[in-house]
C-alpha cells in the first residue's frame, strides 16, 4: 500500500470517489486513505472545516462508517502489521466483530483472535465470542493487572493521587515525539510478551 502514501490531494478524492460504491472489496485501502486525510487535514483543500462535514457531504458515507473503517485500518495494519491478503481474508464484518478482543491486548492473544476469524464463517465465531465472554466475564487480563500494579507504584513514588500522576504525565509526554514514544512501547511490549515474562506473572492478583 505504499503507493497510496505519494497520492496527492486530487488523487485522494479520486480513489475515494472511484472504490465507494466497492468499500467491503477495498476496505484497507479505503481505510488507509480516510486515515491519511483525516490526519493531515486534507479535508480543508476542500472547505471543510470537519472530517465529518467533508465525508458526508462530498461522498455521502456516515462519519461513523468512515470511522470505522479507519480504525480497522489503524489498529490491523499500522498496531499490528497484518498482511493485507489475510485481512481481506477475513473481510470487514468479522474483523470488526473481534476488535474489542484484539484491541489493547497480548500480541499472542490477537493473533489467536486473527487465526480464529480467518478459519470461522460469520456464526461460529460469533458463538466462540459468546463463549469466551462468558468465560471471562470475572477474569483480568495480564495487560490491566500489570497497568494497576505500575499505576500504584508510580502514585507511591510521587507521592500522589492517580489525578495528580495523569497531570504529571502530560507534563512529562507535551514536548514528546509521540510518534516514536509509540514505535518505541511497540517494540518493547512484544519484546515483553515473546519474552514469556506475561505468563504467571500475576497470578496472586487475579482472584
Amino acid at each position: 500500500m505504499t503507493e497510496n502514501t505519494q497520492q496527492t490531494p486530487d488523487e485522494q478524492f479520486e480513489s475515494i470517489s472511484r472504490m465507494k460504491d466497492k468499500i467491503q472489496e477495498n476496505f484497507i485501502t479505503f481505510g488507509d486513505i480516510l486515515s491519511r486525510i483525516k490526519r493531515n487535514g486534507t479535508f480543508k483543500v476542500k472547505g471543510y472545516k470537519t472530517f465529518k462535514d467533508f465525508i458526508e457531504t462530498e461522498y455521502n458515507i456516515a462519519s461513523n462508517f468512515a470511522n470505522k473503517l479507519i480504525d480497522t485500518y489503524e489498529l490491523f495494519v499500522k498496531e499490528l502489521d497484518i498482511d493485507e491478503y489475510s485481512l481481506n481474508q477475513i473481510g470487514f464484518d468479522r474483523l470488526n466483530m473481534i476488535k474489542p478482543f484484539v484491541r489493547d491486548t497480548e500480541l499472542s492473544i490477537a493473533e489467536n483472535w486473527i487465526e480464529e476469524a480467518k478459519e470461522k464463517s460469520t456464526p461460529e465465531l460469533r458463538d466462540l465470542i459468546k463463549e469466551h465472554k462468558e468465560k471471562t466475564k470475572k477474569t483480568r487480563s495480564y495487560k490491566e493487572i500489570f497497568a494497576e500494579q505500575h499505576l500504584e507504584r508510580m502514585c507511591t513514588f510521587f507521592n500522589c493521587s492517580a489525578k495528580e500522576l495523569n497531570f504529571k504525565m502530560a507534563i512529562y509526554f507535551q514536548d514528546s515525539d509521540l510518534q516514536v514514544v509509540k514505535e518505541t512501547i511497540k517494540i518493547t511490549q512484544k519484546k515483553l510478551e515473546q519474552s514469556g515474562q506475561f505468563d504467571g506473572m500475576f497470578e496472586s492478583f487475579d482472584n
